[in-house]
């Protein structure tokens, strides 16, 4: 069984200092916006929330002061800080190469944490054969097995560590019908450090397969137990881990499954997730099943599974009414290519579902149907595809940019998962969800030469290694991972020096200069 509540501790909790962060800092706080930020100052209190950001500092600009007496000099005169209270900040500069900067952590907006041994497993087999071969026998054993605690363990634990690698800070998991071991991935998600919402898959009409399913009461029973085990986890004042409403697509929920579910998000206040018109068989099963609907999202829509909370994950063959629907309702898409490629399903017109329609769309890795962990490898395909579709019907404005594909990665992802005001870029009262990227770290793929690197103030040359970043770079690139201003992935260890400074209140170095890791 999970653990005692007062037993799992959150790794994203743990104490820290205050911390003031020197270098470049990139992100893509609106749709179609990147903004690059060289030589900036960001202060991280000790709660992990950023409360001091001043771009591009020159200390040329202010009377030569250095970047720690500029903050000394403003930060601790602001009302209501408690500067004068701490005995020391931490300051941490990697200002002096440019081929190092600070990006949000990536949001996954669909994931199958159970599917994660079948990565690479299947290609080409279509949706609907490929759930009967390789999917439901997986998920069935969650349930099963009688050592299903400790195989649980061993898959949840890889994928969550797996990810949180390639730099993603929060993930919208979907797990099981199994309450224990779903209840099990929550405690993981603690222990490891990372943002996570847990779904339970609910299910009770599988007549493809029909040895895993649940009836109805064991599926109200289960949900009860996930919703209580959560909120007894959770630390006090933070919501780290959050249960998910998960039907896990219409064609195996009845009617009065689906209806149950949607009043439990409404009367639990719980976001949604599921599948939609990821098949082209898929959305002619529906049809079927559900004849008075006059589309897949109306399904979801008569049983109150569409608002603002709700994921809709692929959505690669809606019709402009289904669009309409979902504008309206304000729910968010999560766009999957890698999945979507991998299974043959279809090229989702993002571009369109943006600009167009104004839906907000955010990536999913899509394990297992997605072959890849990497959210970063998501932000490739999500543009590579849509070049596809271009060049199908020779219409430029369905291409993605780089830009476009990591705003769906960091900001996009946030909205998807209603944490907007919370993570997604670095703003003051924002928390410090974070990786740090290297792009001339050890056994790296990218290869930067010495005529392509930046200069301070050279955004063509920055927005060029962005570039080789996305097609070039992967998880050997992000060496450090925060959530919630807690480090929580590093990989320098042994490989890096920053440069780190211990300052006591009165504003002066305590024991010098550091140019090793020392644990925060």
């Amino acid at each position: 069984m999970p653990s005692n509540s007062n037993k799992v501790h959150a790794k994203a909790t743990n104490t820290i200092h205050y911390t003031l962060y020197y270098g470049t800092f990139i992100h893509t706080p609106a749709l179609s916006t990147i903004e690059i930020n060289f030589n900036t100052l960001v202060g991280v209190n000790e709660e992990g929330t950023i409360d001091f950001v001043h771009p591009n500092y020159q200390p040329s600009e202010h009377n030569n002061k250095s970047p720690i007496q500029f903050f000394i000099d403003n930060h601790h005169q602001q009302p209501n800080n408690n500067y004068r209270q701490r005995h020391h900040f931490e300051f941490v500069d990697y200002s002096h190469d440019l081929t190092k900067f600070f990006f949000p952590g990536f949001i996954d907006t669909h994931i199958h944490a159970s599917q994660f041994p079948n990565n690479g497993i299947g290609l080409g087999v279509p949706l609907m054969d490929w759930l009967k071969t390789y999917t439901f026998p997986l998920e069935e054993s969650f349930s099963t097995r009688k050592d299903k605690l400790s195989f649980a363990t061993k898959i949840y634990s890889k994928v969550i560590q797996r990810t949180l690698e390639n730099g993603t800070t929060c993930a919208s998991y979907f797990t099981t019908i199994d309450p224990e071991t779903s209840n099990l991935f929550a405690e993981l998600l603690l222990i490891k450090g990372q943002r996570g919402f847990v779904g339970k898959v609910c299910m009770d009409h599988n007549e493809p397969y029909d040895t895993y399913q649940e009836s109805m009461d064991d599926c109200i029973k289960s949900m009860d137990k996930i919703i209580k085990h959560v909120n007894e986890i959770n630390p006090d004042d933070e919501k780290l881990v959050v249960p998910i409403i998960t039907p896990r697509f219409a064609p195996v929920c009845s009617r009065e499954l689906l209806k149950y579910l949607g009043d439990l998000s409404i009367r639990e206040n719980l976001p949604i997730q599921t599948h939609i018109s990821e098949n082209k068989t898929e959305v002619e099963l529906v049809r079927d099943l559900f004849p008075d609907c006059d589309s897949y999202a109306s399904v979801y829509d008569k049983h109150d599974l569409l608002n603002k909370g709700t994921i809709l994950a692929h959505a690669v063959h809606l019709t402009s009414k289904e669009r309409k629907l979902i504008k309206e309702k304000n729910c968010s898409i999560s766009h999957c290519p890698t999945s979507n490629t991998f299974i043959s399903s279809g090229e989702a017109p993002v571009h369109t579902y943006l600009y167009n329609d104004g839906i907000n769309v955010s990536l999913g890795t899509d394990v297992s149907g997605g072959f890849d962990s990497s959210i970063l490898q998501v932000v490739k395909h999500a543009i590579l595809v849509s070049h596809h579709l271009s060049m199908h019907k020779d219409d430029e404005k369905n291409k993605l940019s780089i830009i476009d594909g990591l705003y769906m990665a960091t900001m996009g992802g946030a909205k998807a998962v209603g944490l907007k005001d919370l993570v997604g870029d670095f703003k003051v009262g924002k928390k410090f969800d974070a990786q740090l990227i290297d792009l001339t770290t050890s056994d790296s793929n990218v290869d930067v030469f010495s005529w392509q690197y930046p200069e301070n103030g050279d955004l063509g040359k920055m927005n060029d290694l962005l570039g080789k970043w996305v097609f070039n770079g992967d998880d050997r690139n992000c060496v450090k991972v925060w959530c919630n201003g807690r480090l929580v992935i590093n990989k320098e260890r042994n490989h890096h020096r920053d440069d780190r400074w211990v300052i006591t209140n009165g504003g002066t170095a305590s024991g010098g200069k550091e140019q090793e890791w020392c644990e925060l």
